[in-house]
């Protein structure tokens, strides 16, 4: 009898402790739902901040094209957007002019030939960042429609089939330079350097001399050292240059024989960084703008880290 009572009591407490586990493991799943829930609500909530700011982003744009069609680091604009108080986390950003950046799309025009103007000034670039300017006839290449090797350091099909992998240039426009990943001799350093000089955009645009880069301004022309570069950077000041004209006439450049073909001083296509915390979640967008001569803005391409424009 009493060891009767005693299984009896054994098997009590199994059945307690079972039950005091089964009610932990779902107090848990609970907490786990109720935490999951949290931050999806969160992310949410940040990714309406975020777009928010890009939408304050195309209304500042369209403000400044009425203002007028010149482009500079001096206007609203161009200035970092600080973090700012939102219910239950912050809100920055800032925009950026694409057509301060080559772009490689530039290189082949609409019937498949290369521009070789265009290359000439991707081929500075490249020796004015100490890297290989050969590279810029595998990026016509990996654009144009042909199967002709460009150049010296042209690659086509035959180069991309002997890859492991293979595949096939892609006889197009770049959709963004990530896609210089893909293209013959661009190794991760090569691009890391590059990255910050040139864009890949959907139609052939014009450098913005008033928003050009130090060795973006070096590519336009033989003769444009680093010093020359930074006496540009230092005469646009803050205001930038009112028209080309002004720009080509800036002693600098003096000699030089540097023509207007290619260049502007406004833009049209502009990425917002923008960036969105709500508790402990954040959300960054990348969003490519472009803005019409009549003020107007649409959004061309956007994305949190898979955005093609810039890269």
């Amino acid at each position: 009898m009493g060891r009767e009572r005693g299984m009896a009591l054994v098997l009590a407490m199994l059945v307690v402790a079972l039950a005091a586990t089964a009610a932990a493991a779902a107090a848990w799943r609970g907490q786990v739902a109720v935490r999951r829930t949290e931050l999806v609500v969160q992310r949410l909530q940040a990714a309406e901040y975020a777009r928010a700011a890009v939408a304050w982003a195309g209304r500042i744009l369209a403000r400044d094209r009425d203002e007028g069609p010149v482009d500079h680091p001096g206007e609203d604009w161009a200035r970092r957007l600080p973090p700012l108080a939102v219910e239950g986390g912050a809100v920055s950003g800032y925009i950026e002019d694409m057509q301060g950046r080559l772009n490689l799309n530039n290189l082949v025009d609409e019937e498949g030939r290369p521009r070789e103007a265009e290359v000439e000034r991707l081929r500075r670039l490249l020796r004015v960042l100490e890297l290989d300017p050969a590279l810029a006839d595998a990026v016509v290449d990996w654009i144009d429609p042909d199967t002709e090797p460009h150049g010296t350091g042209g690659a086509e099909d035959e180069t991309y089939g002997a890859m492991d992998p293979p595949y096939h240039a892609a006889n197009g426009p770049m959709q963004g330079i990530a896609e210089l990943a893909l293209v013959a001799g661009f190794d991760a350093e090569t691009r890391r350097r590059l990255a910050p000089h040139v864009t890949a955009l959907p139609e052939p645009t014009p450098v913005n001399v008033n928003t050009a880069t130090p060795e973006v301004l070096r590519s336009l022309a033989d003769g444009i050292d680093a010093d020359t570069a930074r006496a540009l950077v230092e005469a646009r000041g803050a205001e930038g240059w009112d028209r080309v004209e002004t720009f080509l006439r800036a002693p600098p450049l003096a000699g030089l024989g540097l023509r207007a073909d290619g260049l502007a001083v406004g833009s049209a296509y502009f990425l917002v960084h923008a960036e969105a915390r709500v508790g402990r979640t954040a959300v960054r967008q990348r969003t490519l703008l472009h803005r019409g001569d009549d003020g107007r803005v649409r959004v061309v391409a956007a994305g949190r880290g898979g955005l093609p424009w810039p890269g």
